[in-house]
């Protein structure tokens, strides 16, 4: 039998100081399952890791969350051009929801028509390499794009930033693909959603 998942799109001061323990304790589940490291980032109720987002997409089940997506309109800077985007990250599946199709779900049901509704020209997302037959399986609205290193402000470490080869996914939402700017280097001008 099919879970079934109810969406619900709150933006951030919708959500009530039970809402971030709720979350923080799914985040510290979920990513606490790749590396206690990475659980350490949502103690207490901090329910996000890095940049805290505007717009969260959250799936629900009779359990609880069960699926989350974080959204984040910035400015990023592609070598020498401006970029607005609406960054999408902080992407989870509870465990024992992986590999059943949620995250498809969410990606053409409810995640592209929110970001439609935001007016920008693009979405953006990053991802390990590991991840690319997941995120390509993921939906055909989106482009995987490698060989681009990514600059952001790192909160967890000694070192203020860090630049890392990761894929880069974008999401035409106002514009085509064919317009989102070539270069080698993004620069997020700040921490990692």
């Amino acid at each position: 039998m099919k879970t079934q998942i109810q969406w619900k799109t709150y933006w951030e001061n919708q959500l009530e100081p039970g809402d971030h323990a709720e979350l923080a304790e799914f985040f510290r589940n979920t990513y606490g399952a790749v590396g206690a490291w990475n659980a350490k980032h949502f103690e207490g109720s901090r329910s996000w890791a890095g940049a805290r987002p505007e717009l969260r997409i959250i799936g629900y089940d009779e359990r609880g969350v069960a699926a989350h997506f974080g959204v984040l309109r910035r400015f990023i800077r592609i070598d020498t051009i401006d970029q607005l985007v609406a960054e999408v990250g902080l992407y989870a599946v509870r465990s024992d929801l992986q590999r059943s199709g949620i995250g498809y779900q969410s990606g053409i049901n409810v995640m592209i028509p929110t970001l439609l509704n935001l007016k920008v020209p693009f979405g953006f997302g990053t991802v390990r390499h590991e991840l690319r037959e997941h995120v390509e399986k993921a939906s055909a609205a989106l482009t995987v794009v490698s060989g681009v290193l990514v600059r952001s402000t790192n909160l967890w470490d000694k070192c203020k930033t860090c630049v890392e080869d990761l894929l880069v996914l974008v999401i035409p939402l106002e514009r085509s693909v064919d317009e989102w700017p070539a270069g080698e280097l993004i620069d997020r001008n700040g921490p990692e959603l």
